[in-house]
């Protein structure tokens, strides 16, 4: 691997450590882990006290794949309001947004701006 893609990918890192040092989750308010490939979503609410995963979502599933390409802004609100209401049934009002090594624009807003449209908090 030359130097250049060496580099990146040490950033990357650093910024995913210094998002995910200042965030925690708990039981009341889990932490809502995003990982994002070049084609797929993936979400994940965390419970760090006791180290489970309360919720997983991901754009490879069956309801996300009709006719829209699994990495649209539409399939990011469908599952930010997806993620809502079964948060919604577990009882979680609230959640940390731990965005990784992303910046906040693009899947990753849309995703949160329709979590927050379900009257999450975040």
């Amino acid at each position: 691997m030359g130097e250049y893609v060496k580099d990146k990918y040490r950033q990357r890192e650093k910024r995913r450590k210094r998002v995910r040092k200042k965030i925690f989750g708990t039981g009341n308010r889990p932490r809502l882990s995003i990982h994002k490939s070049n084609r797929y979503l993936y979400l994940q609410l965390i419970d760090d006290e006791e180290g489970r995963t309360l919720l997983f979502l991901s754009s490879s599933g069956a309801p996300y794949k009709k006719g829209n390409c699994a990495k649209s802004l539409g399939i990011a609100r469908k599952m930010g309001k997806d993620l809502a209401e079964q948060a919604k049934k577990k009882k979680i009002e609230q959640m940390v947004l731990d965005r990784g090594p992303y910046r906040y624009h693009g899947r990753i807003e849309y995703l949160a701006e329709a979590i927050r449209k379900q009257g999450i908090k975040i």
